[in-house]
C-alpha cells in the first residue's frame, strides 16, 4: 500500500506547487465622444464622416456632435445626420469640446482655443501654409494631434494620400482642359487631339498617384505626356501601371526646360520627402513657357514645385504670370467633395473603430506603429523631426515620451 499524506503535508504541497492565475485584461472598447465641426478654410466643401458612417459608429456606442450645416456643400443634410445618430448642434464651441475631433482642413488658431485641453485631432496638416504659432497654441492645449496625410497603412502605404491623389489626378486634367479653353481666356486648345491636329503637350513633374491618374485622363484623351522623377523605380512602376511606353526622365535642368517650353500643360506632383523642398521649376523656366499655357501645382500645400506657385482658393483659383495659368488650390478633391467626403469616410472609420478597441488614442499610438506616424504634437510637444527642422523648433522623440504617460 502507497504511504498516507497527512492533510497538512497536502495543504504544503499544493503551496508549493505553480498555480494558475488570471492574466490582467487591458481595457479594450473605449466610448468615444467625437466632434465633426463645420469646414471654414479655403472654402473647403469636404467632411470628414458620411451619414452612414456616423450610423456605424453611433452603432458601436460612440456619441457623435456634428455642427450644423457641416455636410451641407458635400450635399449631405443635418437631418441624414440626426437620422444616423448624432447630435446636431449650431454652436462650433461645443463641438469643438468633444474628446476628438476628426476634421479635413487644419484647424483656425480661433478653433484650438475651442478645444478641450488634452484632446485629441485628426486633419490635414498642410505643411506649406503652416506656421510655428500653430503649433505653439497646439501644444499650449497639450492637444495630440494627427495629420492624416501621414498616417499610414500596415503596409507603408498614406491611405488617405492616396485617395485624395487618385481624385485630384482624375480632376486635373478636366480644370487643365477649362482653362486652355477659350472661354477662360486660354489658349484656345482641346486637350487631347483630333484626327489632323496634333495633340496636346502635357508635362508631369512627378511618378506617383496623381501623376498616374492624370496621365490616365490625358493618355485617354490622346495627349502627348511626358513624366519626370528623380526616382528610377517609380519612372519604372508607373510605365507598368499605363501600360504604355510613355516617355520618362528623371529631373535634369536640360531635358526639363525642354520640355516645358513645348508644354501646353504642366502638372506638379511631387511630394515632400524627409522635409526636403520640392521646388524644381524655377522662375526662369516658367517665364520660356508658351504664353497661355497651364500650371497646375498640386504640391501646393507642401510649398509647391514651381519658384512661380502661390496658393489660391476655390473662389479665385487662377493667377497669370509671365502670360503663363497658374492653378495653386491646396485642396483639389474639394472640387468633387461628395465623392472625396465618401473616400475620406470609409477610411477614418475604420481607424476610429480600431482607436476605440484599443482603449483610445494614447493606447493606439503606443501599440500600433502606422498610425504612431501622423502624430506631430504630443502632450506639449512636437514629435514629427521633419515639422521641427522646417520650423526651427525643438522636438522630442513619441517613442520615448510615450514611455513617460
Amino acid at each position: 500500500m502507497g504511504q498516507k499524506i497527512s492533510g497538512i503535508e497536502q495543504l504544503t504541497k499544493a503551496s508549493l506547487s505553480p498555480q494558475e492565475s488570471l492574466a490582467k485584461v487591458k481595457k479594450r472598447n473605449s466610448s468615444l465622444f467625437i466632434g465633426i465641426p463645420k469646414e471654414r478654410s479655403l472654402q473647403e466643401n469636404r467632411v470628414s464622416l458620411k451619414p452612414e458612417s456616423v450610423a456605424i459608429l453611433v452603432g458601436h456606442g460612440h456619441e457623435i456632435i456634428v455642427e450644423s450645416g457641416a455636410g451641407k456643400t458635400a450635399k449631405f443634410s443635418d437631418q441624414e445626420y440626426s437620422e444616423a445618430g448624432a447630435q446636431i448642434l449650431s454652436s462650433a464651441k461645443e463641438v469643438f469640446g468633444a474628446n476628438l475631433i476628426l476634421k479635413v482642413e487644419p484647424p483656425t488658431l480661433d478653433e484650438i482655443k475651442y478645444m478641450k485641453p488634452e484632446s485629441a485631432l485628426i486633419s490635414a496638416f498642410q505643411t506649406g501654409k503652416q506656421t510655428p504659432h500653430f503649433l505653439n497654441e497646439l501644444n499650449a492645449r497639450r492637444i495630440t494631434a494627427l495629420a492624416y496625410e501621414f498616417i499610414e497603412d500596415k503596409v507603408g502605404g498614406l491611405p488617405l494620400v492616396r485617395s485624395m491623389s487618385e481624385i485630384a489626378g482624375s480632376t486635373v486634367m478636366l480644370i487643365a482642359a477649362e482653362y486652355l479653353s477659350s472661354v477662360s481666356n486660354g489658349m484656345g486648345v482641346i486637350l487631347g487631339g483630333v484626327t489632323g491636329v496634333p495633340p496636346t503637350k502635357v508635362v508631369i513633374i512627378g511618378a506617383g498617384t496623381v501623376a498616374e491618374h492624370a496621365a490616365r485622363a490625358s493618355l485617354g484623351l490622346g495627349a502627348d505626356i511626358r513624366i519626370f522623377d528623380n526616382h528610377i523605380y517609380k519612372l519604372r512602376r508607373i510605365k507598368h501601371l499605363l501600360g504604355h511606353q510613355v516617355y520618362t526622365s528623371t529631373i535634369d535642368s536640360a531635358t526639363l526646360q525642354t520640355a516645358l517650353k513645348d508644354a501646353d500643360v504642366v502638372i506638379g506632383a511631387l511630394r515632400v520627402e524627409e522635409g526636403k523642398s520640392i521646388c524644381v521649376i524655377t522662375e526662369d523656366m516658367v517665364s520660356q513657357m508658351r504664353p497661355g499655357s497651364v500650371i497646375i501645382d498640386v504640391s501646393i500645400d507642401q510649398g509647391g514645385c514651381f519658384e512661380t506657385s502661390e496658393m489660391t482658393t476655390h473662389k479665385n483659383p487662377v493667377f497669370r504670370k509671365y502670360h503663363v495659368i497658374h492653378y495653386c488650390v491646396p485642396n483639389i478633391a474639394s472640387r468633387v467633395a461628395r465623392t472625396a467626403t465618401i473616400a475620406l469616410s470609409n477610411i477614418f472609420t475604420p481607424i476610429v473603430l480600431q482607436v476605440a478597441d484599443h482603449g483610445g488614442i494614447q493606447n493606439m499610438i503606443l501599440s500600433q506603429t502606422w498610425f504612431m506616424r501622423g502624430v506631430y504634437t504630443f502632450k506639449g510637444n512636437v514629435t514629427n523631426p521633419h515639422i521641427a527642422s522646417k520650423f526651427n523648433m525643438k522636438h522630442r522623440d513619441l517613442n520615448l515620451l510615450m514611455g513617460a504617460f
